[in-house]
């Protein structure tokens, strides 16, 4: 005959089932980034300890066209609308808000950690306008774009989009290029401005498939600027180190009604 479990007294011990102390790896540290301005002032950004969308960089690209929007800031970024695609730490969004833009929106994936991170960065940044121009956003390539717009002046778009060091994406193509056709101004002087290093070289010309969609897609697209940097970013990494060390910039615009 069975016995009855139910009424024995069984001795377990509670911690049993649970992994020692050391069993996974501790989370990485966030860390910080500086970057200067023109003005001599730094900007300090804090990284994501780590983070499988590559949000733990300052990547070169981000670097760079942070610099070149400030150094034609009063064209470029003076009065105008900003949004940016896959910010990481949002160095560029940053440098446009201490630059006298009229509004700016800095997304990345809707990561708790990544946008919790952009909001610190917006909190602790001391040379933001008061009350700051700048509000961080999850957003999801692709998808609706209503409420990334939904703040600026009679539901607009944006005069001005970044995108740094995201054609490597390739999948992902497509979808930025529906985002950028739902958020950029229709306006002959607006502009998606899109910069990247290849820094795996053997797949450049998948990188470069991005700009063949755009035109697919009405865009009209210019190669305006290349800066090679003074060393590459992963000294590890295989292929050819110059284009690794090299930023190439494009502008994506309307083509003129006339």
């Amino acid at each position: 005959m069975a016995s009855d479990d139910s009424d024995v007294d069984v001795d377990v011990d509670a911690d049993l089932f649970q992994e020692p102390s050391d069993f996974y790896p501790p989370e990485k540290e966030s860390t910080t980034a500086s970057h200067q301005l023109l003005s001599g002032k730094e900007l300090h950004i804090r990284l994501v300890g780590h983070n499988p969308l590559w949000g733990h960089f300052l990547w070169n690209a981000g670097r760079t066209i942070s610099d070149f929007l400030e150094e034609r800031a009063s064209d470029l970024v003076k009065h105008k609308t900003v949004l940016e695609l896959g910010a990481g730490g949002g160095l560029p969004s940053l440098v446009c808000s201490v630059n006298g833009a009229s509004s700016v929106v800095v997304t990345d994936y809707p990561d708790h950690d990544l946008i919790e991170n952009l909001q610190y960065n917006i909190d602790h940044c001391e040379l933001l306008p008061s009350p700051p121009n700048i509000i961080a956003k999850g957003y999801l390539w692709g998808a609706s774009t209503e409420d990334l717009t939904k703040d600026l002046p009679n539901g607009s778009t944006f005069d001005v989009l970044i995108l740094a060091d995201l054609l490597f994406n390739h999948s992902e193509h497509a979808k930025l290029i529906k985002t950028v056709q739902k958020t950029l101004t229709r306006s002959t002087t607006s502009r998606a401005y899109v910069f990247f290093t290849p820094y795996r070289p053997w797949l450049l010309q998948k990188d470069l498939s991005f700009f063949d969609l755009a035109r697919d897609s009405g865009f009209v697209v210019e190669k305006t600027f290349e800066k090679v940097m003074d060393k590459v970013m992963f000294e590890e990494d295989p292929g050819d180190e110059l284009l690794r060390r090299t930023v190439y910039g494009y502008e994506l615009s309307w083509p003129s009604s006339d």
